[in-house]
């Protein structure tokens, strides 16, 4: 009798421990977002919702607006989607479906899972010396296009593209790793049984697998999604850091991340420096819309995958 109300002690206050655990989470995330709010009210006062569809950003005239911000943000995370989307993919499927077990396998996985501890200033290092040359190179041999000359190509080199393919770079790790594990996890018989019926192996993946897998794959696009809406280092160093709307993909431009790393320190107190606070809540706001609209899409995609 004594073990067992000894062990429901130990039980309930493993119980009452994460429980406090969880709850110290949600009070946590609370007072960062109450801090970011109180620091971004002078900023809100003055500004209003001007502040989100206004294209000015002054400091000398104290004039603050961050639709340059917001654009290039969206703008430099959704073309880094599309351009690692196709190779997360192929890497998931090499990896889970074609060669699970092969020797190549274990190389490929640990190159990746290195690719995405290594910091990102290294990968900005690596953009501004080798990618921008590149990328100055393009921009160059397009201004030489008849029909472009007048489409504001200038070369530059940095820019949203230069930002984009490095981000791209930078979160094929967290899509692919993702979608691979997910791809694992399909049922053997369910593949079994469509080779019985005499399926080819594009028709297994594309009909069986993929539908299987969707969820988690995306699951893994909005991880990478998110991953790619609050870097800063690397797309500092590469995007051009212009406080400006962009023009086009070979225009520099300033994300929300990287107008806070390049003007903190040297803001003054006042709406300065709660613009750039409230800069950071509207990245914290669209982090979450962006996590509760993945979650809403895979709950509805589960709901239907369970349906059918």
């Amino acid at each position: 009798m004594t073990t067992v109300k000894t062990f429901n002690q130990r039980d309930q206050l493993f119980k009452n421990t994460i429980m406090l655990n969880a709850i110290g989470i949600v009070v946590l995330l609370a007072v960062i977002f109450g801090t970011i709010v109180y620091s971004s009210k002078d900023s809100i006062a003055a500004f209003g919702l001007g502040f989100i569809t206004s294209k000015t950003w002054d400091p000398i005239g104290m004039t603050f607006g961050a639709l340059p911000f917001i654009a290039g943000t969206l703008i430099t995370s959704i073309l880094a989607l599309l351009i690692s989307l196709p190779f997360s993919l192929a890497i998931a499927l090499l990896l889970g479906e074609y060669s699970p077990k092969g020797k190549i396998t274990g190389f490929v996985r640990s190159m990746i899972e290195l690719m995405a501890g290594v910091p990102s200033v290294i990968f900005g290092f690596w953009g501004l010396y080798y990618l921008v040359p590149k990328i100055r190179d393009l921009e160059m041999w397009l201004m030489q296009i008849p029909f472009l000359e007048n489409a504001g190509i200038l070369p530059y080199g940095v820019g949203i593209l230069a930002a984009s393919l490095i981000l791209a770079v930078m979160i094929i790790p967290y899509s692919s790793s993702v979608a691979r594990e997910v791809i694992t996890m399909v049922p053997r018989a369910l593949k079994e049984a469509a080779y019985s019926l005499g399926s080819t192996r594009f028709e297994v993946i594309s009909k069986i697998v993929l539908p299987y897998a969707r969820s988690g794959i995306i699951a893994g696009v909005l991880l990478s999604f998110g991953r790619a809406i609050g870097e800063t280092m690397a797309v500092t160093m590469l995007i051009g850091n212009a406080n400006e709307l962009p023009q086009n993909i070979f225009a520099p431009a300033n994300t929300m991340a990287s107008v806070i790393a390049n003007e903190f320190a040297e803001a003054q107190a006042g709406v300065h420096m709660s613009s750039l606070f409230e800069i950071g809540l509207l990245l914290f706001l669209i982090s979450v819309v962006v996590n509760l609209i993945g979650r809403v899409v895979i709950h509805s995609m589960n709901k239907q995958g369970g349906q059918s």
